[in-house]
């Protein structure tokens, strides 16, 4: 996993056997601005395929094992 250009976006984390993208969100993402952006740039990444999952940024500073956790509930088992 780690960043990469996807359409005209950068997106924090990208997990390309899932087709999963992790974003992290600072305080920009919530001003009304933000949040609009957010929501054009998941429409269009959801239209390749992508599943996206935000976690805002206190959320893995102060609850990492969390925050793992759930990310790793959306990875499917590796067959052995």
């Amino acid at each position: 996993m780690r960043q990469r250009p996807i359409d005209h976006f950068i997106v924090d984390f990208y997990c390309a056997a899932p087709k999963l993208v992790i974003e992290i969100d600072g305080e920009s993402h919530f001003t009304q601005e933000g949040q609009m952006y957010d929501l054009e740039r998941t429409r269009v990444l959801e239209g390749y395929g992508l599943r996206i999952v935000r976690f805002m940024n206190r959320e893995v500073m102060n609850d990492f094992e969390e925050v793992c956790g759930q990310i790793e509930e959306l990875i499917p088992p590796t067959p052995l």
